[in-house]
């Protein structure tokens, strides 16, 4: 459904490049605090699900200082975050407890990050961040091959000096056209421990029901030998924190392609949500949410609309404006 855009036309106009979009203030206002919509046929069970459309406000994060992470920060800008989990993967499929095994998609999942890649194709996004799990980086790559100023998204290997010295790109022309991917095993899914690999319901039969479901959606116990969703917030968060906010602080627009517990608990930080809201919290495979970072504060809003659609692009003048831009070069 993504129209593709030719090469040359991109660089001949320099002042479209993404990274330095600045978006500016959203059209609407919004000055309360939000924590997700509830699913009318969960509401017996208290799951709160990622709002399709409504928006939040929360209150200014602990930005890093400048000095320490060498990055100015630009006035008055606006910039796009993207969370995506990745598609369903085969133990999803099968219905497994998968954690930190390295599985990949389905076929479904695949269908569901080319899905995900539509809803996005109009946001300009300059960096992404992603697991160490092949099924977070199969979604990211998938994504982005629907984006509409197809970028080629290049794995940035740094895990070695020798892996940095060959994966080098000497072409100048060749990087404006690249957008790294960073992997990072703090993004990862929670550790499963002695779960891991094993049948879900053969599971809950072996320990039953209850101390499954302890395992499963306490925030602060782990399953035997794992970790609890205590222990995956502690270093998602801190990554976040550490390196990924500075990236929105220097107006840079961020893709984050990971996990249910890895971004649940991004999503915490971000929603300000209690330990209890956060073990309610149900995010769907494939489903992108987008929020605008600005002044400090993360405004929600929600789960982009698909490409032939208005949708999250008129919550922000220049989320439209961009995507007209778009529209214009393949007329």
């Amino acid at each position: 459904m993504a129209a593709s855009t030719s090469q040359h036309a991109l660089s001949s106009i320099k002042f479209w490049s993404t990274s330095n979009f600045s978006l500016e203030k959203p059209t609407c206002h919004v000055h309360s605090v939000s924590v997700g919509r509830r699913c009318p046929s969960a509401r017996s069970l208290g799951l709160v699900c990622a709002s399709n459309s409504q928006s939040s406000v929360v209150e200014p994060v602990q930005l890093p200082g400048s000095p320490k992470s060498g990055i100015t920060p630009k006035k008055s800008s606006e910039s796009a975050l993207i969370l995506i989990r990745h598609g369903e993967s085969l133990w999803n499929e099968k219905n497994l407890f998968t954690g930190c095994v390295d599985v990949p998609l389905t076929p479904k999942g695949v269908e569901e990050a080319i899905e995900a890649g539509k809803r996005i194709c109009n946001i300009p996004v300059d960096v992404i961040y992603t697991s160490s799990l092949i099924r977070a980086q199969m979604t990211a790559m998938l994504a982005m091959m629907q984006h509409r100023r197809k970028k080629v998204p290049i794995i940035v290997h740094n895990e070695s000096e020798q892996a940095h010295k060959w994966s080098q790109i000497y072409s100048e022309e060749t990087k404006k056209q690249s957008i790294p991917v960073i992997t990072a095993w703090q993004l990862n899914e929670r550790m499963y421990g002695e779960l891991q690999g094993l049948n879900k319901q053969e599971t809950a039969d072996r320990f039953g029901k209850e101390q499954v479901h302890e395992w499963r959606r306490s925030y602060d116990i782990p399953p035997p030998n794992g970790e609890s969703l205590e222990m995956c917030a502690e270093r998602a968060v801190a990554y976040f924190k550490d390196q990924i906010i500075p990236q929105l602080v220097a107006g840079k627009h961020v893709m984050i392609a990971a996990h249910g517990n890895s971004l649940r608990s991004i999503i915490m930080h971000l929603d300000k949500l209690t330990s209890q809201e956060v073990i309610s919290l149900e995010l769907s495979t494939g489903i992108p949410m987008l929020y605008i970072f600005k002044e400090g504060k993360f405004i929600r809003r929600g789960s982009p609309a698909g490409p032939s659609e208005a949708g999250v692009y008129a919550y922000t003048k220049n989320l439209a404006q961009y995507r007209q831009k778009l529209d214009g070069m393949i007329q």
